[in-house]
């Protein structure tokens, strides 16, 4: 199958600028990054896409076994950036997504030179030693709504997601993602979201990497953004001035500047 048409790829901006590669997380589409894409096209080179089972990618390409893992997103990463024949790839992930671009980087870093990380979380429930920010108790709960009623969860926990109680519009917004998403895709990309553990998997990191995270976020505590710059020795860590898990959507103007500041600088 043709990957381009498989993720459905979009590639816009400067032609010869550096290539960022933006890349959402749980739920969610390449839409997600629509207010940060006029300032980053200034300069960049941007390839957006959507994972197989999110967004307008092609789902008769689902398999349930490859996505019931992270490696299996970090597949659909490998093959876009292989089918366009990307070098020195700046991987800009949110979410989940960040730990996606661990994956991939580890795998081909002839081709990902540098990660932006964007509210990432090794781990969700938290562990001796380690808060993530849920109990193993909370993801079930969480999970077994899903599960029960995808819809209504979605528009239960999308507003919480996204923070912001004094622009309900962009809760709005991400349910109405989430609601977009086929319920059995979501199911799978949830359980692999939320009960992954890829603490041990940052010490592969070995590119420089920059770790954006909100002044609050209830999926990703400031604990987590600590924890992973410790984990990764050539990292830089940025406290945003926005609330939320989607500084994307939230704060765009402040996400494009970092990343411009990080790859301009690295």
């Amino acid at each position: 199958m043709d990957t381009r048409r498989r993720n459905n790829v979009t590639v816009t901006g400067c032609p010869d600028g550096p290539v960022l590669l933006l890349a959402h997380g749980f739920g969610c589409d390449q839409n997600m990054w629509r207010l940060v894409v006029p300032t980053l096209a200034e300069s960049y080179r941007l390839v957006l896409f959507d994972y197989v089972g999110s967004g307008r990618a092609d789902p008769s390409a689902w398999d349930e076994w490859r996505y019931s893992s992270l490696d299996g997103y970090a597949r659909d990463v490998l093959e876009v950036v292989e089918e366009l024949d990307l070098r020195e790839v700046t991987f800009v992930g949110h979410s989940v997504s960040a730990m996606v671009g661990v994956l991939a980087a580890a795998k081909a870093p002839e081709r990902i030179s540098r990660l932006v990380m964007i509210a990432p979380s090794p781990r969700y429930i938290d562990d001796e030693g380690y808060r993530g920010g849920f109990s193993a108790a909370d993801i079930d709960e969480l999970l077994e709504s899903l599960e029960s009623n995808y819809l209504g969860w979605s528009a239960a926990m999308a507003p919480v997601i996204m923070g912001n109680d004094d622009r309900p519009e962009l809760g709005q917004e991400l349910t109405a993602s989430f609601c977009a998403t086929d319920p059995d895709m979501a199911r799978i990309f949830a359980r692999t979201t939320f009960l992954s553990d890829s603490r041990e998997d940052l010490k592969t990191v070995a590119v420089s990497t920059l770790i954006l995270e909100c002044r609050q976020d209830v999926i990703a505590p400031r604990e987590v953004g600590a924890y992973v710059r410790d984990a990764i020795p050539a990292s830089r860590l940025v406290t945003l001035e926005a609330t939320g898990h989607c500084p994307q959507l939230s704060a765009p103007q402040a996400t494009a500047a970092a990343i411009v500041d990080f790859v301009g600088a690295a």
